[in-house]
């Protein structure tokens, strides 16, 4: 059994009103040897990527602040929930903790759980693909990333931007199909050189200027499709795909950014599709929150994946 700290998980209880008056902090348990299946939390207590990528450290005090966020928030009972511990980053050693963020995903896969990793920066998204491209060596996953970058870089070490780059090299040598649809671009954020790395690899994207509400049938189309076209699903929200005013708590708080109602939509009907493999959430950084806004945004869209989850 995994020993984890659940004295972060605190909050309001609502005695009198009995069962059904239950928060997250009451519901969550530690991960057990043998439970039923459920949502594991994972933490990836990790910015060595952005670090090394010139952004702004943090982000490794995201899963502890994420955690105290959702800890005070309604439960409605869907899948058990359990808490699965942290892997940490903390002699700069990224590819060690990617592959410990591996080996911890495919443990909970095993245990018949679904992974939702709680970042760290998006160095998270190549840990977390190890261990699920581990858990389904037989599946073709698609990695569906709502971000404002592509993450494509190519660099002489990981970093919080190379992750995708990565998973395609990953797929290379193993044979697989790289699927890669990001939702939320910006152009301004973007070189043409990693645009004309996306098209080489066959990624499919849309820019944030076409993530408007009004636009919600035609995107819920193109998700469609991507999903009609893989087994199983690997969904990574980075947060600076929201609006600065919504999301200021990260590594690069965006100037346009796509509305969280419209994040929220499409995040729900990938949990509902039944192909959802593993979810993370990514880039929060504390240090940079106003008044909890970014917490709270973020706990939301976790709450929101735990709510349609179907199994």
């Amino acid at each position: 059994m995994l020993m984890v700290d659940m004295k972060i998980w605190t909050g309001r209880v609502d005695a009198a009103e009995g069962e059904a008056a239950k928060r997250w902090h009451q519901a969550v348990q530690a991960m057990p040897e043998n439970g039923a299946p459920g949502i594991a939390i994972i933490g990836f207590a990790c910015d060595e990527g952005v670090r090394r990528n010139q952004g702004r450290v943090g982000a490794a005090a995201g899963p502890q602040a994420l955690r105290k966020a959702l800890a005070n928030l309604a439960w409605h009972p869907t899948l058990p929930l359990y808490d699965a511990g942290d892997v940490a980053c903390a002699d700069g050693d990224l590819a060690a903790a990617q592959q410990r963020l591996g080996e911890r995903v495919a443990q909970v896969i095993a245990a018949g759980h679904l992974p939702l990793v709680l970042g760290g920066g998006h160095e998270t998204a190549y840990g977390h693909w190890l261990g699920l491209s581990a858990a389904h060596p037989d599946k073709r996953i698609g990695v569906i990333n709502f971000d404002a970058h592509f993450d494509l870089r190519q660099a002489d070490e990981a970093t919080s931007g190379t992750p995708f780059a990565q998973i395609a090299a990953d797929c290379a040598r193993h044979g697989r199909v790289f699927r890669y649809l990001c939702l939320g671009v910006a152009e301004t954020a973007n070189t043409q050189a990693l645009f004309d790395t996306a098209r080489a690899l066959n990624a499919e994207w849309r820019l944030d200027t076409d993530m408007n509400g009004w636009q919600l049938a035609d995107i819920r189309g193109q998700l469609a499709e991507f999903l009609d076209s893989v087994d199983a699903v690997y969904l990574t929200i980075d947060l600076d795909v929201l609006p600065a005013a919504q999301m200021p708590a990260v590594s690069a708080p965006a100037g346009y950014g796509v509305d969280i109602a419209v994040v929220e939509a499409l995040t729900s009907r990938i949990a509902k599709s039944g192909k959802l493999a593993g979810a993370d959430l990514v880039e929060f950084n504390p240090a940079f929150d106003i008044d909890s806004h970014g917490a709270k945004a973020a706990a939301r869209l976790a709450w929101s994946l735990s709510r349609h989850l179907r199994r």
